[in-house]
């Protein structure tokens, strides 16, 4: 049997650096921005259907992000469309991965786990957690967004301490180490139960 462990997080809360601690351990990754960002490259299996229905988002044989963005911001009912796309191939893209997966725990990396009523299929989440704060700070260092752009983002997203609150562990990422020793004692946990059932 496979134990599904969802992993969840808001934007800046370390979420990709977690995963990396559970490959680490043996642990199969499944990254669904990861997934997005294939989908869209030239090939993906999203480009089809994106030219169909929203063709201005194509561009060079590729979905274009920032086209995505700029028609979203004119109009709203752009992202319905896109979901409507996006979503069944990412499912499809995690069910591949599950079947073909050798691992005792595969990791889920979902940023909108919770938002998206992915939980149900999970065996067990592990949301990653800092302070605001914190978050804020590590965010405004990548220099990919203004302090606008981040704070629409994080509105957008499920309050980090109800994520928390729904999650069978949290992991606390104010360093590595503390992140590292917390991820070893989760995966020891889930693997004494996989050894009793």
């Amino acid at each position: 049997m496979t134990y599904k462990l969802g992993l969840t997080g808001s934007i800046g809360m370390g979420k990709s650096t977690t995963a990396r601690l559970f490959a680490e351990l043996g642990c199969e990754v499944w990254d669904a921005d990861a997934a997005v960002h294939r989908m869209y490259a030239p090939g993906g299996a999203a480009v089809e259907p994106v030219s169909r229905l929203l063709p201005a988002a194509v561009q060079s044989g590729a979905v274009s992000r920032k086209c995505l963005k700029d028609l979203i911001a004119q109009d709203a009912s752009v992202l319905k469309t896109l979901e409507q796309i996006v979503h069944p191939l990412v499912a499809q893209d995690r069910e591949d991965f599950l079947a073909s997966s050798v691992s005792d725990i595969v990791v889920l990396d979902i940023p909108l786990l919770f938002e998206g009523g992915n939980e149900e299929a999970m065996d067990a989440v592990v949301c990653v957690s800092i302070s605001p704060e914190e978050q804020e700070t590590r965010v405004m260092a990548r220099g990919t967004m203004t302090i606008e752009q981040f704070r629409q983002i994080r509105a957008k997203q499920m309050p980090n301490e109800d994520k928390c609150a729904r999650s069978n562990y949290v992991v606390v990422t104010d360093n590595l180490e503390h992140a590292r020793a917390q991820v070893k004692e989760i995966v020891a946990e889930i693997r004494g139960k996989l050894g009793d059932a």
